[in-house]
């Protein structure tokens, strides 16, 4: 489990494709200092277990399915991703809650830079739409956000303080740009519930 707030900003050091898993090597000392292997970290917005850590840099595995369902397939050597390790019990929730289970990708369709702000207007699958609301929370590449006022039935936006672009990578994320979206658990729960009842 995670916060959506972000610890390190890491650099794809390496990417190797074998049998259909992409072994992806990030380099990122501040976060290998924190973990082991089998320790889950969020990577773009991705739960994923390391399988090795060592000399500041951190390998994971990912299998066809992760490949297809998040924009994490797309990553190259010398890519930025977002990282951060997983939650100890004794951590401060300071965030909202995120899995790591990316539930869609979006695609960057405006950019609007403003006095103080960045404005990205994203669009999602349809069946997405139905679980965000002004002022919810979204997850955007592991970056916990909240939801702006505009909301279409196909997109919606997220404005971004300087802090906010200064520690993730959403700064240089452009359009036609893919990015990994993990919804509110919550709103998931109470939609299933609202079925099942």
């Amino acid at each position: 489990m995670f916060t959506g707030l972000i610890r390190e900003i890491g650099t794809v050091a390496r990417v190797e494709r074998s049998n259909g898993v992409v072994r992806l090597t990030v380099a990122a000392p501040k976060t290998v200092s924190l973990i082991q292997p089998l320790d889950s970290v969020s990577v773009n917005g991705v739960c994923l277990s390391v399988v090795q850590a060592r000399a500041g840099a951190m390998t994971f595995e990912m299998i066809p399915e992760t490949q297809r369902a998040t924009a994490l397939g797309a990553v190259r050597s010398g890519s930025r991703v977002n990282l951060e390790p997983s939650l100890l019990l004794c951590d401060r929730l300071g965030g909202h809650l995120v899995f790591g289970h990316v539930d869609g990708v979006g695609t960057i369709a405006k950019r609007q830079q403003r006095a103080g702000e960045l404005v990205l207007t994203i669009r999602i699958p349809r069946g997405l739409r139905r679980f965000l609301v002004p002022k919810g929370p979204v997850t955007v590449d592991g970056v916990s956000l909240t939801v702006g006022q505009r909301l279409t039935a196909s997109s919606f936006t997220i404005h971004l303080i300087p802090e906010t672009l200064r520690q993730t990578t959403l700064a240089s994320r452009m359009v036609g740009e893919r990015v990994n979206i993990e919804l509110d658990y919550f709103a998931k729960l109470l939609w299933q519930f609202h079925r099942v009842a």
